[in-house]
């Protein structure tokens, strides 16, 4: 299906001005017709006059207002004829049809033209009975797709929790009405999947011997570290399973990513844990080098002559002082050093 961009006039606003006086005519011509009906006999300008206003409202199906950043898909007995993009006051063929099969459809966060429906109000037989009306126009604003989070296991295995939120637009209004059934429930599945498919290929954190990219070499990526690169693939996923659709996915974000409620309590342990190893590693490595650098500066001015049983001795004091998590309470020794 290929679109067809109609470079119709916007001549909206003759036909509109032409077919209100018309109108005034054909009410004219009914009462000169009667008159002439009761002097001449003659009744053509009466039934002439009487059709116009019985058949002269059809022009006004023809009639098409179009914003900015909004087109119109039309067809003629089910054939497709043509999109209108250009803002402006057309008039067309009255017997056109507008389609639109997601006119109804509304996602999370995603705005769409006339942002709200229309209702009529009947009152029939004392019932008040409300009638939708509904816009087939499409928008070709940049609209935001904001999916439910999704649990999904990562590359380990473990569950998490994620949401994605989609920046996208329609590109080719032909494809978009006839390629697919509803092009907006399509991108909303489409998300979900491809956001699956990528996710499983991660674990949420870096861990060893993982191959994210698919060389066959292990690597650092991760959900958590490396969000940008997650949310390019992503989005790179999602466009081409759209393409054909006619939409364009500009950007994806990840909006929220966590472990699932089940294991967080124990993934925060584990994550706690790590953090207090690697912080009792860098203060051991700080208090060895101090010790270092104490025995060195003694040594090199002589201050003491020590035995290695009291270097020894000393090296432990200071490493318990140093690496120890709460303030020290020296002993002073009133003694003699041996």
């Amino acid at each position: 299906m290929k679109e067809i961009i109609l470079n119709n006039k916007k001549n909206g606003v003759a036909v509109l001005l032409l077919t209100i006086l018309l109108y005034l005519l054909a009410v004219t011509g009914c009462i000169f017709g009667a008159i002439l009906l009761d002097e001449t006999d003659n009744p053509i300008l009466l039934i002439i006059s009487i059709l116009w206003l019985f058949f002269g409202w059809i022009p006004f199906l023809g009639l098409k207002l179009l914003n900015p950043e909004e087109a119109l898909v039309l067809t003629l007995f089910g054939k497709y004829i043509g999109t209108l993009k250009d803002p402006g006051f057309y008039f067309v063929n009255p017997f056109c049809t507008a389609v639109n099969p997601a006119a109804r459809t509304r996602l999370n966060q995603s705005g769409d033209v006339d942002g709200t429906h229309s209702k009529l109000t009947i009152l029939a037989s004392n019932n008040v009975q409300s009638t939708e009306i509904v816009s087939k126009k499409i928008s070709l604003k940049i609209m935001t797709l904001n999916n439910n989070r999704q649990k999904i296991n990562d590359c380990l295995g473990n569950p998490i929790e994620i949401g994605i939120a989609v920046m996208w637009k329609v590109v080719d209004t032909a494809k978009a009405v006839f390629q697919v059934d509803n092009y907006k429930e399509y991108l909303s599945l489409q998300c979900d999947s491809a956001l699956r498919d990528i996710v499983r290929i991660y674990p949420y954190d870096v861990a060893p011997n993982v191959d994210t990219t698919g060389d066959g070499i292990a690597d650092e990526g991760s959900l958590r570290g490396s969000s940008e690169i997650v949310a390019s693939r992503i989005r790179d996923e999602i466009q081409k399973k759209v393409a054909h659709a006619g939409l364009e996915v500009l950007e994806a974000r990840i909006t929220y990513l966590a472990y699932a409620p089940e294991i967080a309590a124990i993934m925060l342990q584990r994550q706690q844990a790590s953090a207090i190893v690697d912080a009792r590693k860098m203060i051991v490595d700080g208090a060895v080098g101090m010790v270092e650098m104490a025995l060195e500066r003694l040594n090199e001015k002589q201050v003491v002559v020590l035995d290695e049983e009291r270097k020894a001795a000393m090296v432990s004091n200071l490493l318990v002082v140093l690496c120890g998590n709460h303030d020290a309470q020296p002993v002073v020794n009133s003694g003699s050093l041996y």
